[in-house]
């Protein structure tokens, strides 16, 4: 019986209605990783396409970073594509379009279109360049200086449906301050991308792909974000060839009222199914985590519970291969300045069966490639 690998491309839809339409985000995201076509060498890439309060429309993207429209208390409005790559040369680029220069489909399936720039539930392309006077120039575009493009086609494997109301009357009333639905926790991506100059190959047996969204009025703090498709058994040694696991939250609220620190967990060990979520209480979920900064690293230790099982998850990330990337509100702030995200983290899971007061191993795992983030309001 599958749990949370259900299907819901409904929730992928453009969700800026009501009044998320003038105080609210909607963003679809892709991380995978490529294949240096002449060297070999991996390279860790994201590729998002964010939109922001379309009724607060202009002719031209509006900044909420810009002095003068915090002066005026103007909220940002615009499509932002966001594309980069992690590493020890990690970047963000960001492209802005207006509304009257995007087309989204407001139903289903997805699809948004500005430029060269394209996205739906099969399908991405597009292209940012921009050059050192311009990141320069525009702080208010929060991005570095580079040139990449894209052509990828989009094959998503295993979903994470996390269920809490997302899609019913809880959505309907704008319940939750950030929703979060897992299309593709396991995606397959193939095609190109070009970085910099330099071409990579990417392939469905080497991307240890992923694809999400993210909607809402505000963000969450802490954010914690964890995810990968690339494991190995480290008692029988074997690779993990239809496993993934995928852990997000922080401290989320409903109505306004903010709940306790929890996180949203699953785990698809070989198709089987091992969930951790705070919404389906008869399961007796429970979380402690911890999230912290060290001189080098990132570094999470996470607990996760329910009636039948336990999950450990250690990882950690070099902060020399990580992004503080940017966002701005709805509101116009920018109120996470030190949010760490990357794509190369590398860890441990220990799976155990509870049984009778003990814990018995179910398997050691190694983890690798692993998408990551974490920051709080500061």
């Amino acid at each position: 019986m599958k749990h949370f690998d259900r299907k819901d491309i409904a929730r992928n839809a453009f969700m800026l209605n009501g009044k998320l339409a003038r105080k609210g985000y909607d963003w679809w995201w892709h991380s995978f990783t490529g294949v240096d076509a002449e060297t070999g060498e991996e390279k860790a890439f994201f590729i998002e396409f964010f939109v922001c309060n379309p009724e607060l429309a202009e002719d031209e993207p509006v900044f909420g970073q810009l002095h003068e429209n915090a002066k005026r208390r103007k909220k940002p409005s615009y499509l932002m594509v966001k594309a980069g790559c992690w590493g020890g040369d990690a970047c963000q680029l960001h492209r802005f379009f207006p509304w009257n220069e995007t087309s989204i489909t407001t139903g289903v399936p997805f699809s948004i279109i500005a430029g060269d720039c394209y996205a739906s539930e099969d399908k991405l392309a597009g292209s940012i360049s921009i050059s050192p006077e311009e990141a320069a120039a525009h702080p208010e575009w929060m991005c570095d200086s580079g040139e990449m493009s894209w052509e990828l086609n989009v094959d998503k494997k295993i979903a994470f449906n996390v269920g809490y109301g997302a899609g019913s009357i809880m959505r309907a009333l704008n319940a939750f301050e950030m929703y979060w639905h897992a299309e593709g926790m396991k995606t397959h991506f193939s095609g190109t991308v070009t970085m910099n100059g330099r071409v990579y190959n990417v392939a469905p047996e080497t991307c240890f792909g992923y694809a999400d969204k993210n909607w809402g009025a505000d963000f969450t703090s802490p954010w914690i974000w964890l995810s990968s498709n690339c494991m190995e058994s480290r008692i029988t040694g074997k690779k993990l060839e239809n496993s993934v696991f995928d852990i997000g939250g922080g401290k989320p609220k409903v109505f306004g009222v903010s709940l306790d620190r929890i996180l949203l967990g699953a785990f698809s060990y070989e198709g089987r199914e091992f969930e951790f979520n705070f919404s389906k209480f008869w399961t007796k979920p429970k979380t402690l985590f911890r999230a912290f900064e060290t001189e080098t690293e990132i570094v999470w230790h996470i607990e996760q519970s329910n009636r039948r099982y336990v999950m450990r998850t250690c990882i950690h990330c070099p902060k020399s291969e990580m992004l503080l990337i940017n966002y701005e509100a709805p509101d116009g702030s920018k109120k996470h300045n030190r949010l760490w995200n990357g794509g190369t983290g590398k860890g441990r899971i220990k799976l155990f069966r509870k049984k009778g007061g003990s814990l018995e191993l179910i398997d050691d795992i190694a983890v690798s490639h692993v998408g990551c983030e974490y920051g709080e309001f500061c």
